[in-house]
């Protein structure tokens, strides 16, 4: 009986191998005319060569020139701004809520410049608004100047647009990359002088540590007056600091006096 049924089939086959037929019938549908995966297309030369391997490195991009080269194409305040915006080489701009650019008027005789935002200036995207920018507020009232003030207005930046994790110190790379912005940044806004606030700042400005030695000094800066001065933040844990404080107070605005 078995061998009754394997004939049968067996001639069965053969009367569909005479009438054509070349495929089984299967449960699911063959497209005879796709490739399979495996004769897909050929890789291109760099990809054969990234799967073996042996593919060239990528270009490295060097994060200083390419700040430079944003920085100088900027024309005006708004454009500089846009190119930091756009700067895609420092980390800190990803763990931060906002660029912080500046507050004050633009033109006026004196910009400050402090070190970087904290968490209220993260916050707001203005430099200097926390209590440490409320006690600079207070100084600066003092000797009839403001970043609003009708007659004596300040322009205010910082040397990181954004914040840094937990408030730590820049790194150096970090003040390397926003130098030249920086520069450009005093260049637009055409200060008649410089309030340099803190340590980081006088190590971006002026190549130099030691707020305490530094202070009260003129000095000069990318071709301006400036003067280094303990940053307000320093002022509110040593507030001993603050006579000192006044005194470059008064020098600023005797300096600015004169003109």
């Amino acid at each position: 009986m078995e061998s009754a049924e394997f004939h049968n089939a067996l001639a069965l086959l053969d009367w569909q191998v005479e009438l054509g037929a070349t495929e089984a019938i299967c449960d699911a549908p063959v497209n005879c005319y796709e490739l399979p995966e495996t004769l897909a297309k050929p890789k291109t030369q760099k990809a054969a060569q990234v799967a073996a391997g042996t593919a060239p490195p990528p270009p490295q991009v060097d994060p200083v020139a390419e700040a430079q080269r944003s920085a100088t194409a900027a024309q005006d305040l708004e454009s500089l701004k846009a190119a930091l915006g756009a700067f895609e080489h420092c980390e800190l701009k990803r763990g931060a809520r906002n660029l912080v650019f500046s507050d004050g008027v633009p033109g006026a005789s004196v910009m400050i410049i402090g070190e970087a935002p904290e968490r209220d200036e993260d916050r707001e995207g203005r430099p200097f608004v926390g209590r440490a920018g409320q006690l600079l507020d207070k100084m600066l009232a003092a000797i009839d100047m403001g970043r609003d003030h009708a007659s004596a207005p300040v322009y205010i930046t910082n040397v990181l647009p954004w914040r840094p994790p937990q408030n730590r110190d820049p790194l150096p790379q970090e003040i390397a990359m926003m130098r030249p912005f920086l520069e450009r940044h005093i260049a637009l806004a055409k200060p008649q002088a410089l309030v340099i606030m803190g340590n980081i700042s006088a190590q971006a400005l002026l190549g130099k540590r030691g707020i305490t030695r530094l202070r009260g000094t003129w000095t000069e800066c990318f071709g301006l007056p400036a003067l280094p001065m303990f940053h307000p933040a320093y002022l509110l844990r040593q507030p001993a600091a603050k006579r000192d404080a006044w005194a470059d107070l008064l020098s600023l605005k005797t300096r600015i006096a004169n003109g």
